[in-house]
């Protein structure tokens, strides 16, 4: 099947878009949710970014490298602010973007 070759890819992006949706929920659950407004906004971002992408890469879409390079991008930007907080929660987000972003930019090379 033409998904197989990407399914390490598919798994990163249903990881980060697990790790995603877990963070902006519990970001939503801190005292200073106004502070972490920019990361829960990403979150979502970067959780739609990834199911859309491992959708595409699932059905073989002839534009599943474009989209997985714009998923790269976003996980990017979500890794970036998630670092900037303490939270265990943006700490792992963090590491599944990381992740992500590396599994995209090789399925689109």
């Amino acid at each position: 099947m033409p998904h197989e070759r990407y399914s390490n890819c598919i798994a990163a992006c249903y990881a980060c878009a697990e790790a995603c949706n877990h963070c902006a929920a519990s970001c939503l659950r801190e005292q200073d949710v106004k502070m972490l407004a920019r990361c829960i906004a990403l979150d979502v971002d970067c959780a739609q970014a990834c199911e859309f992408a491992a959708a595409a890469m699932g059905r073989a879409s002839e534009s599943a490298k474009a989209f997985c390079s714009m998923c790269a991008q976003v996980c990017d930007l979500c890794a970036q602010e998630c670092e900037c907080h303490k939270m265990q929660h943006c700490q792992e987000c963090a590491q599944a973007c990381r992740r992500c972003a590396q599994e995209c930019r090789q399925m689109a090379a």
